[in-house]
């Protein structure tokens, strides 16, 4: 069946019996070699099993009890009006366009709002892809916050292999905000792209025949070059977020998924252990790779909303939550979706009346948090485009709704 007939309930995993059965028939079955972990529909199977896939590292948890639970299920039929289109849909519709793999809500730290798809469930430690991002800028903004990362600093006072790259003369600020200059293209439908080059480097799916290229994400990352002037506008790159964790990871003398575990996860009492993508060298993979259960992420929303729980500084929140310059933000036109945002220190802000800003993955990763609202809501997807322009329309009004419900 073409993808293109596919919608959420017809490409659930479970109809579509991917490895089903002791073995799986050989049509269902799901193999890294052909890069079913990254192609719809297999997708939506793939993105709760991605450690089957690839090699993984451990970001320990801390075990523990679940949230509290208040349930309102008629939180599924609120109403809202999607951007730029006629009528109104249902947070329950919105959902399924999102191609939702879970969803939780918290309200006051009580989860009002639950929903599971697929084969994604509590305990499924589903990838967040970029959503990995917001959690490598926070722990740089500890650092800066701890005196031990100077944010007006070169990256080569702290990575010497970055000499002579496009990295070499930007500041860790530049880097931490995406405002670098750099040769790097995010085109996700585009393998000779910069992101598909880094894909290869780190060999997420099958390098290409008589790849000849980076076999890390080390001898990858000072191979990008300059492109422009460093500091004039902000410009969506992964690259910049693994360059920031070789940072971190020289600072902290180890590698990111242990100061995960032993900076954030045991810390904050995330109860669930985490695991990080690696490269062929064992580099986790900052730009995207984390995988976790969408309790966890709902809880890290939610001490970030309260202040930082006496583990991350307030005053690290306060410089996210003042986000960057947005008349630096969107100067290409890619996020009309997006008016008046910034970005700052790896996280998404939008500089609203409720003061709501978001970590964003590809294919649908969302964790919103509303300190208006005392809202924070965590969403794990499968969407088959992976740009968030493909679900923004229902996605962003409907957060807005179920804040507006709770709060009426």
């Amino acid at each position: 069946m073409p993808d293109k007939l596919l919608d959420a309930i017809t490409s659930d995993p479970v109809t579509m019996g991917w490895m089903q059965g002791a073995p799986p028939a050989p049509e269902k079955r799901l193999l890294a070699a052909r890069a079913d972990h990254m192609r719809f529909p297999t997708t939506r199977w793939a993105f709760s099993h991605m450690r089957e896939f690839t090699p993984t590292a451990r970001v320990a948890g801390a075990g523990g009890a679940p949230l509290p639970r208040a349930i309102d299920d008629d939180l599924d039929g609120v109403r809202f009006a999607p951007l730029g289109r006629e009528g109104t849909i249902t947070i329950g519709e919105a959902l399924l366009e999102a191609f939702t793999d879970g969803v939780l809500v918290l309200h006051r730290g009580t989860v009002v709002f639950e929903r599971w798809f697929g084969v994604t469930g509590p305990e499924t430690r589903h990838i967040a892809f970029s959503m990995t991002k917001s959690f490598v800028g926070t722990l740089a903004e500890m650092l800066v916050e701890e005196g031990r990362l100077d944010p007006a600093a070169p990256a080569l006072d702290y990575v010497p292999e970055l000499a002579g790259s496009g990295f070499a003369d930007a500041t860790v600020r530049q880097i931490m905000d995406m405002t670098t200059a750099i040769d790097f293209s995010e085109d996700y439908a585009d393998p000779s792209s910069g992101i598909g080059a880094l894909s290869a480097a780190l060999a997420l799916t099958p390098r290409p025949a008589g790849y000849a290229g980076p076999s890390c994400l080390p001898d990858f990352l000072p191979t990008i070059r300059r492109a422009g002037q460093h500091g004039e506008a902000f410009v969506y790159r992964t690259a910049n977020t693994d360059v920031l964790a070789w940072i971190i990871a020289r600072i902290e003398g180890r590698r990111l998924h242990e100061t995960l575990s032993e900076r954030l996860w045991r810390p904050l009492g995330l109860p669930g252990d985490a695991d990080m993508l690696l490269d062929p060298v064992g580099t986790p993979f900052a730009g995207g790779g984390l995988n976790l259960r969408l309790e966890d992420l709902a809880r890290f929303g939610e001490v970030i909303r309260t202040g930082g729980a006496g583990v991350i500084p307030p005053a690290v929140i306060a410089r996210i939550r003042a986000g960057g310059d947005p008349a630096k933000f969107d100067l290409a036109g890619r996020y009309p979706e997006l008016p008046g945002w910034s970005y700052r220190s790896q996280w998404w802000i939008s500089h609203d009346e409720h003061g709501c800003f978001s970590a964003r993955g590809i294919h649908g990763q969302t964790l919103w948090i509303d300190p208006a609202a005392e809202m924070v809501v965590a969403r794990f997807a499968s969407h088959p485009v992976a740009a968030n322009s493909a679900n923004a329309a229902a996605s962003l009004p409907a957060w807005r709704a179920l804040a507006q419900a709770l709060n009426p």
